[in-house]
């Protein structure tokens, strides 16, 4: 939750904090206790317990009782199918994802901004290579992901700030000024880029458009295993088909 948002008056907090504890889960975690929520959110222990109590009861989350733990229920499963179901411009993507990615053997992935993070919201692996990608819900650092760095760099002055200024205070200002460094390589490229910065053996680069049925941004982004694919390849190869696909997107 943004720290500025209980100062507005239109602000529901109590829903904010329930939308904190859903996305207090993280790819590949299935149960999280009362303990993981309070650390994660940062709200009281007597706070967490009303809200898993009223997510359980909207079916949002479900109390596994062996494990002492909750999960996530159906409920949130049926927001997530919602959204894909109407998101046209992932359904026009997904084939000339999949043709890119066979062309430079990275994966390809498509992705917007979550809260303080970016979401991958479709993946396309190359078949014809061994290649790197996270699956779709998956969550990345908007400082030190290609994606989240090309969503920062299409922000206006203002926005940008802002969402810095909040980024700074979770993630360090060392974070910070290494996006906005990687941000400069948009005004020139027309892209962003993440060598070994997100992943020690992944190198990424990333391109924004807009999505003109929905009035958001998303983000293309490619990556693979830096072992295999230098800078120079993303920089050089890469670019000028992410963008191009990016261009015909929007």
């Amino acid at each position: 939750m943004s720290p500025n948002a209980s100062d507005d008056r239109k602000f529901v907090v109590a829903l904010a904090r329930g939308l904190d504890m859903l996305r207090a889960f993280r790819p590949g975690e299935t149960l999280l206790g009362n303990r993981d929520f309070v650390v994660r959110t940062g709200l009281p222990k007597a706070t967490v317990n009303r809200l898993a109590y009223t997510l359980t009861t909207l079916g949002y989350l479900r109390f596994d009782d062996a494990a002492g733990k909750y999960a996530l229920d159906t409920g949130v499963l049926s927001l997530g199918f919602s959204l894909l179901a109407g998101a046209d411009t992932l359904e026009l993507a997904r084939p000339h994802m999949r043709a890119l990615a066979r062309e430079i053997g990275a994966a390809v992935s498509l992705g917007c901004r979550d809260g303080l993070d970016m979401i991958y919201l479709e993946t396309i692996r190359s078949e014809t290579a061994l290649t790197l990608g996270l699956a779709p819900g998956s969550r990345l650092s908007m400082l030190t992901s290609s994606m989240g760095r090309a969503y920062l760099a299409v922000l206006d002055a203002d926005e940008r700030a802002a969402l810095l200024k909040e980024l700074r205070e979770r993630e360090g200002a060392e974070r910070v000024a290494s996006a906005q460094r990687a941000i400069e390589d948009f005004a020139r490229d027309g892209c962003c880029y993440s060598f070994r910065e997100w992943h020690d053996d992944v190198n990424a680069i990333a391109a924004p458009f807009r999505d003109v049925r929905n009035g958001r941004w998303l983000v293309l982004s490619s990556s693979g295993p830096a072992s295999s694919m230098d800078e120079g390849y993303f920089r050089e190869s890469i670019a000028p088909k992410l963008r191009a696909l990016a261009g015909r997107l929007a």
